[in-house]
């Protein structure tokens, strides 16, 4: 028993330093991702639970001898890790200022934002009352294929809503829509959104650029059939996560190209604003990883199915880094800092590549401890962005309503 207690003190242990202390690298960052997301996105589960196994350990013969004290040392510096962890996460704060966009004012002349209670785990993975949900909605039918989606929508009737396309991540090759972007989704429901959750070819049956023909697939789909769930067809936003993030970035930046729409070029595919989170948005050029992520094996012969040293013009065309353009629609970017899979540096240059391009307000969000793929869990951090989120795109859509365009700002989004 005593061994027992040091190995588990030893897991607590090294479970805080990896959340702290991330690793990169090509063996290391998929084992310290997984590890440091669990960790930091559950970890009030993960205290509980070591809190329960050390003095289970220790209560049942494990500081019989001096390993065990050991492991319950160990375990007590792991778990006090953990709980800064914890203290961490709740005091995320995102602040939007002076963005341009309309907001509510009190009598003093502040901001007033407006708050919804956003129901933390597990139950915002659930629809919300007053949420209606309509599951499998084909949206794109060629052959035997068959591409669906899930809408999030208000329950009761009214005038036409801002909608959003939210794009799911898993590497171009998994994911589903019904995994990714619920709790954004639900709670946009609830403050009068539509939301369409959008299901995509993957790899390895797909080839790029499948999964963003897609996409623009949808797009034309909206253009016809937002009214049916009480969408309005002139205003969509698009958002996703990792391969997601990449993807809604570049369905943003490459609005109305002819050669990522065959057979509907005439289609307005353009978005009113765009929100990606911890994507990748540059192929060719090397900068956060040692090699150009194009030249990854893995991105080679499950995605493009090409060489990216003999074929480099698909992997420039995937990355939004080279769509830059003057009226790119405003972007808000999210990422961590402790991001172990695309490490905060690929978001950095990618929002400053994109300031200097666009006219549009480029809003940058940088969480603080936040691991790849944070906001699937229903955690205080995912709580505080994704209201963050709702208030960033409702003032675009107040200024849409009012007939104008949101100001440039160079700096709006401050975390704490």
């Amino acid at each position: 028993m005593p061994h027992v207690l040091l190995a588990v003190g030893a897991i607590a242990l090294l479970l805080a330093v990896n959340a702290r202390w991330p690793r990169f690298g090509p063996v290391s960052a998929v084992p310290s991702f997984f590890a440091g997301w669990w960790t930091i996105e559950l970890a009030p589960h993960l205290l509980v639970l070591e809190i329960a196994a050390l003095a289970a350990l220790a209560l049942g013969g494990g500081l019989a001898t001096w390993p065990g004290w050991i492991g319950l040392a160990l375990g007590a510096a792991g778990a006090a890790g953990t709980l800064a962890t914890i203290l961490v996460s709740r005091r995320t704060l995102v602040t939007l200022r002076e963005s341009g966009v309309p907001l509510d004012l009190d009598p003093s002349g502040a901001p007033r934002y407006p708050r919804s209670h956003l129901v933390l785990p597990p139950l915002c993975l659930l629809p919300r009352r007053g949420v209606r949900v309509d599951r499998g909605v084909v949206y794109r039918e060629d052959g035997r294929l068959r591409l669906r989606l899930d809408v999030y929508r208000p329950a009761a009737d009214g005038t036409l809503r801002p909608g959003l396309l939210q794009i799911h991540g898993g590497a171009w090759i998994v994911g589903d829509k019904r995994e990714q972007g619920l709790p954004l989704l639900n709670h946009l429901a609830t403050q009068g959104w539509v939301g369409f959750n959008v299901n995509y070819r993957l790899s390895p049956r797909a080839t790029w650029p499948d999964p963003l023909h897609d996409l623009k697939h949808f797009i034309a789909w909206y253009r016809e059939h937002a009214p049916d769930y009480g969408a309005d067809p002139d205003f969509l936003c698009v958002t996703g996560g990792s391969a997601g993030g990449h993807l809604a970035a570049l369905v943003a930046l490459t609005a109305n190209e002819p050669r990522h729409q065959p057979g509907f070029e005439d289609v307005d595919t353009s978005v009113r604003g765009a929100v990606p989170f911890y994507g990748v948005y540059n192929f060719v050029d090397a900068g956060p990883w040692p090699v150009p992520f194009g030249a990854v094996k893995f991105v080679q012969r499950m995605v493009f199915k090409t060489s990216f040293r003999e074929n480099p013009e698909p992997f420039a065309d995937a990355s939004p880094a080279k769509h830059l353009r003057p009226d790119a629609p405003p972007f808000l970017v999210v990422h961590g800092t402790h991001d172990s899979l695309i490490p905060v540096a690929e978001a950095r240059r990618f929002v400053t590549a994109l300031r200097e391009a666009s006219d549009a307000p480029v809003l940058y969000a940088e969480m603080r401890g936040g691991q790849h793929a944070f906001d699937v869990f229903p955690s205080y951090r995912t709580a505080r962005v994704v209201e963050a989120v709702e208030r960033y795109l409702t003032g675009l859509h107040r200024a849409y309503a009012a007939g104008r365009e949101p100001a440039r700002a160079e700096d709006i989004a401050d975390l704490g």
